[in-house]
């Protein structure tokens, strides 16, 4: 992964495409449409260990097949955020940000068909959170 470089591919304007996601074992299937100019790297603890790459999205841009109820949810600290998990593989494709939980985190990871290659990064320092 390139760090702080512009995308090879840069688009102008938002272009929003449909993407099908899912976990590791396929348990949790999701479709998500949006504009994919960039990718989050966050540096809070969580965040460093899983390793995603995350983009947001409104609640109209994601729709999850799988029950939430279906999946493991992980809170901490505040207990704002909402971070769901497959119970079988562990896999986490989506959560709800501590700093904006109207929204929707996508880890773009669990996106097919993406070149994780050509998309800017943009580091956000959870760690700075109180």
């Amino acid at each position: 992964m390139r760090y702080h470089q512009p995308p090879r591919n840069t688009l102008v304007g938002n272009v929003k495409k449909n993407y099908t996601g899912s976990c590791h074992c396929g348990k949790v299937q999701f479709e998500v449409v949006l504009d994919l100019d960039h990718l989050r790297v966050c540096d809070c603890s969580l965040c460093r260990k899983r390793g995603a790459l995350n983009h947001r999205v409104e609640d109209s841009e994601l729709h999850i097949s799988t029950p939430l109820e279906e999946l493991t949810l992980y809170q901490w600290h505040t207990k704002t955020a909402k971070d769901y998990f497959c119970p079988t593989c562990g896999i986490l494709p989506f959560r709800r940000p501590r700093t904006a939980p109207d929204l929707w985190t996508v880890n773009v990871r669990c996106l097919d068909g993406v070149d994780l290659e050509s998309i800017a990064v943009e580091n956000v320092y959870g760690s700075r959170l109180d």
